[in-house]
C-alpha cells in the first residue's frame, strides 16, 4: 500500500513563507507526475502545481511567480515552496502522486491527507 504523507502547513502572515512536503512510501516502482492541489472553504479542489518525473512543472496562474514545485526523485519527495502567501491562499493543500506500484501494474492516483494552510494577520 502506498501512502503520501504532508508536512509543514500552519498559519502565517501575509507575505510570509511556507514549505510544504509531501514523502511518498510503501511499494513503489515509479513515479510519474506529482503535485499539489488545493481546495478552500467553499470551493472546489484546484491544481496548485504539478511536476513530472523529468522536472516538467506546471503552474496556476494565480501562484506563477510566488510557488515554487519541485521534487526529489531519490527520496520520493515532492515539495512546494510558497512565497508572498496572501489570504486568498488559504486552504487545505493536497499532495498527489501518479504512480506504479510494481513494473506490471497499472498507473495509480494516490492522494495525501491534506494540510491546512491559514494566511492571516
Amino acid at each position: 500500500q502506498v501512502q503520501l504523507v504532508e508536512s509543514g502547513g500552519g498559519l502565517v502572515q501575509p507575505g510570509g513563507s511556507l514549505r510544504l512536503s509531501c514523502a511518498a512510501s510503501g511499494s513503489i516502482f515509479s513515479i510519474n507526475a506529482m503535485g499539489w492541489y488545493r481546495q478552500a472553504p467553499g470551493k472546489q479542489r484546484e491544481l496548485v502545481a504539478s511536476i513530472t518525473q523529468g522536472g516538467t512543472t506546471n503552474y496556476a496562474d494565480s501562484v506563477k511567480g510566488r510557488f515554487t514545485i519541485s521534487r526529489d526523485n531519490t527520496k520520493n519527495t515532492v515539495y512546494l515552496q510558497m512565497n508572498s502567501l496572501t489570504p486568498e491562499d488559504t486552504a487545505v493543500y493536497y499532495c498527489n502522486a501518479d504512480l506504479r506500484g510494481t513494473k506490471w501494474s497499472r498507473n495509480l492516483e494516490v492522494w495525501g491527507q491534506g494540510t491546512l494552510i491559514t494566511v492571516s494577520s
